[in-house]
């Protein structure tokens, strides 16, 4: 599919409420299939973002305003006026910018596992180094070595989980520099904690309490901010949740999706938020330093 002069490889399958999918950095769309399953009965859409999967690299790094744009553009295309979206990770930071330059084409919105950006609190900087290069789609021994402090919960401990996740991981790496735009849109991305409060969107923000990419904070501060939002914490989950079949979130999400309902996520207070201005690239630069110093 071509949008706005961008080629882009998508997956539209299914019947009924039309979900729309935003993947995390360097993660190619057959990494949804746990998801997918659990949706079963919906129209479920996932594209792989330029320089990841099947989408070629563009020339230029797109911001993350523009890669809302082509979210947007995937449902104009598919003849949707309006869907439910799940953004996840960095796919999560592209969702926020979409329910705020388009609420009219969001129906319900899930945050999963991401953060606000600028404002927001970073992993270790150990992490957010690891996290800065694509190697775990590329090489196994890497991959098995860091997974498990790198993603938290079952990845930690389940070595059948760790094995079939990386093989789907590496069906399709991403483009090194694919890759590497997505870091800069990342980088030039100002945060949303300024206008969050202007989305009304209902919206399920969604962690696992053993996340060290994106810790429990950032869900907790997107929660709080958003005006009709309620936040779920899963305990024992990581930052695979919604890559792992088994995962408990996977219910509570089809459950809001399919009827808006909140199951045990429950509101967050603003006064019970105090989150560090921090943005995520400065700390995962010095992290890179540390560990190359």
């Amino acid at each position: 599919m071509r949008v706005d002069g961008t080629e882009l490889h998508v997956h539209d399958a299914g019947a009924g409420p039309p979900v729309l999918l935003i993947n995390g950095i360097g993660a190619h769309l057959g990494m949804w299939n746990p998801l997918r399953t659990a949706l079963a009965g919906m129209r479920v859409i996932s594209f792989d973002a330029p320089g990841t999967g099947r989408s070629p690299t563009t020339p230029i790094p797109l911001s993350m305003e523009a890669l809302a744009r082509l979210a947007a553009g995937v449902l104009d295309r598919l003849e949707i006026e309006r869907a439910d979206v799940l953004g996840y990770s960095f796919g999560g930071v592209v969702a926020q910018r979409l329910a705020r330059r388009s609420p009219e084409r969001v129906r319900r919105l899930v945050l999963a596992a991401t953060t606000p950006g600028w404002g927001g609190v970073p992993g270790s900087l150990v992490t957010l180094a690891q996290m800065s290069t694509p190697l775990r789609y590329y090489w196994r021994a890497y991959y098995e070595a860091t997974i498990g402090d790198l993603m938290g919960g079952r990845a930690r401990h389940d070595e059948e989980f760790v094995r079939l996740h990386g093989e789907r991981r590496r069906d399709h790496p991403p483009d090194l520099l694919g890759y590497a735009w997505q870091l800069a849109a990342l980088a030039g991305d100002p945060g949303s904690l300024p206008w969050l409060h202007r989305i009304e969107t209902p919206t399920l923000v969604v962690t696992g309490d053993d996340d060290p990419v994106m810790p429990v904070a950032n869900s907790s501060l997107l929660a709080a901010k958003l005006p009709n939002a309620r936040l779920l914490v899963v305990p024992g989950e990581g930052h695979l949740l919604l890559l792992d079949p088994e995962s408990r979130a996977l219910p509570a999400i089809r459950a809001f999706v399919a009827d808006g309902a909140w199951g045990d996520a429950v509101g967050v207070a603003r006064a019970e938020v105090r989150a560090p201005v921090t943005h995520p690239i400065a700390a995962m630069s010095a992290g890179v330093r540390a560990l190359w110093a």
